[in-house]
């Protein structure tokens, strides 16, 4: 879409530019050859008769949903049955058929049809939308009892084995919204009911595990940094989730390990992430993307665990929550094993791929990241193990937060990238918001802090625009 508009605008300023005389004819028609502007009115035809059959599609099946909602009560179980499974299978092969073909008539030397690809993809999705009903159908027709959790995780999984087998993003996408919806609904049930187990409660209760072993190499699959990118918060998230570690931080001195986990595995986890470590890849993909959503992971635990009412009991009067009667059986062990596993494996192998003689900003680098990970593992295990250190622990973390602005600040200078020093500056700034927001401070003294860090950054925003600016045009003098 973005290509037509581009060759749009082309053809437009290159016919004014012959009416006016500035280029000749056989100038314009160079231009015509190089840009293909005789391709864009097929194009347009073929959005057009896409358009006319995706509007003809939705009032087709706005039709049959209606004719089969009036005799739904009529109708034999058998004959649901066979309704339900040929309509999804119909859309499922009609879509493949159709959305495969622009890639056979590429092998064989044709021109592929854009559109009939993504009306192929379209149908596939419809289809995979028609899989969730027919699972609700089905359970109705033949009186299976379930709950939402345990229609959402079998939808999900279902449309997840149709993403690996097509490679289709937007079918991994939905896959995963889908899983997450079931864990969701899921989770306050293995939180707080009864110990009477089942697969969606088991799906639930490893979902740590499920996310980074299926959602991973989906990514690979469809080669799509969304998907990675999905994949890599659902398994942090469902790990804090599962883990519950701030409860057992504040309330709790059973398993002081858990904390520890849970706050240091995904950013451990994530910066040693590298593509090279499954045996059919030999480029990197995602490196760059988990060390970046390490970054984030750092910062939000930073962040978190800088408020003192993380590391002090509440007042009398509250009563801490209860998750399970026992605690270390309902904990989700096998999954922070194996993650752990992984995560030394990745660590032991980090230093493969690299030089012999590293240089000293990436020695530097690796040896922060590691102290942020150990200090992170140790100071909640001394907390809840050894002793209470509430104090001690909120200046830690308060430290391990400005250190990490004030590097992402640096390292966005060096590089020039807009985005980390951006980052760097507006962690920074909450971190200085936040603590005047928490503590007593009088409204003078908050209006003060909140006036000097507009001016900072607006200061420091104009600052690095005219940097950056001066160092791209010394640049470009020194190419030429």
């Amino acid at each position: 879409m973005i290509l037509d508009n581009f060759q749009r605008k082309i053809r437009q300023e290159a016919k004014l530019w012959r009416d006016e005389g500035i280029i000749s004819s056989s100038q314009y028609q160079q231009l015509a050859d190089r840009y293909q502007f005789n391709n864009l009115e097929s194009a347009a035809r073929e959005e057009s008769g896409m358009m006319v059959i995706a509007i003809g599609g939705v009032l087709l099946v706005l039709g049959i949903t209606t004719f089969v909602a009036a005799n739904w009560l009529q109708w034999s179980r058998d004959v649901k049955f066979i309704l339900i499974m040929s309509l999804f299978l119909s859309t499922t092969i009609v879509g493949f058929f159709t959305w495969r073909d622009p890639a056979l008539r590429k092998a064989e030397g044709k021109k592929p049809q854009k559109s009939k690809r993504q009306l192929g993809e379209a149908l596939l999705f419809l289809g995979a939308l028609i899989l969730g009903a027919n699972i609700l159908l089905m359970a109705q027709v033949f009186n299976i009892s379930g709950s939402s959790t345990e229609l959402f995780l079998a939808w999900g999984f279902g449309v997840l084995v149709m993403a690996y087998g097509l490679s289709l993003t937007s079918l991994g996408i939905l896959a995963i919204v889908l899983i997450q919806i079931g864990y969701w609904t899921g989770l306050g049930d293995w939180w707080f009911t009864s110990n009477e187990w089942n697969w969606a409660r088991l799906a639930v209760r490893h979902m740590p595990l499920i996310s980074w072993l299926l959602f991973i190499p989906l990514s690979y699959f469809c080669r799509s940094r969304l998907i990675f990118g999905l994949a890599a918060f659902s398994f942090a998230s469902s790990l804090q989730f599962n883990l519950n570690p701030l409860q057992l931080l504040t309330y709790s001195d059973i398993a002081p390990w858990v904390a520890s986990f849970a706050f240091a595995l995904p950013p451990a986890l994530l910066w040693s992430y590298d593509d090279l470590l499954y045996p059919t890849i030999n480029y990197r993909l995602f490196k760059p993307l988990a060390r970046n959503l390490a970054l984030i992971c750092f910062g939000a635990v930073f962040y978190i665990l800088s408020f003192r009412w993380q590391w002090q009991y509440p007042d009398s009067g509250f009563f801490p929550p209860t998750t399970n009667t026992n605690i270390l059986r309902t904990l989700p062990i096998i999954d922070v094993g194996i993650l752990s596993g992984l995560a030394v494996l990745q660590w032991s192998n980090l230093q493969r791929y690299k030089n012999s003689s590293p240089r000293k900003e990436v020695v530097f680098k690796t040896a922060l990241i590691v102290g942020f990970i150990v200090i992170t593992a140790l100071v909640p295990f001394w907390h809840q193990a050894v002793a209470r250190i509430g104090s001690l622990g909120i200046f830690v973390f308060n430290i391990l937060l400005a250190t990490l602005s004030w590097g992402l600040i640096q390292e966005g200078m060096k590089l020039n990238d807009r985005r980390t020093f951006w980052g760097g500056m507006l962690l920074f700034t909450l971190q200085i918001i936040s603590r005047v927001l928490e503590y007593d401070t009088d409204l003078l003294f908050r209006a003060l802090v909140f006036a000097t860090c507009g001016t900072s950054l607006i200061s420091a925003g104009l600052w690095f625009e005219r940097r950056q600016t001066s160092s791209s045009g010394s640049s470009s003098k020194e190419k030429r």
